[in-house]
């Protein structure tokens, strides 16, 4: 199962969604497509444990992490 986590004022929400199943595949990209459209900027963990920012859904990537623009003033 894949991860998309996505950090808020909240917290954080965890969706699951099986990589290999269409259906949930295509819910898990269309979620991508959603939150990188309202200001979300993802990123993936690399093996080395450095983030890396992503502009795709990678299906391999075991979470997919969203964290939304920092407001300075």
């Amino acid at each position: 199962m894949a991860t998309i986590l996505v950090m808020d004022y909240t917290g954080d929400t965890r969706q699951q969604f099986d990589p290999d199943d269409g259906e949930q595949l295509a819910w898990a990209n269309a979620r991508f497509a959603e939150l990188t459209a309202d200001g979300y900027t993802a990123a993936v963990r690399r093996s080395s444990g450095e983030a890396a920012l992503v502009r795709a859904l990678d299906p391999a990537a075991e979470e997919t992490l969203f964290y939304p623009r920092l407001v300075g003033g």
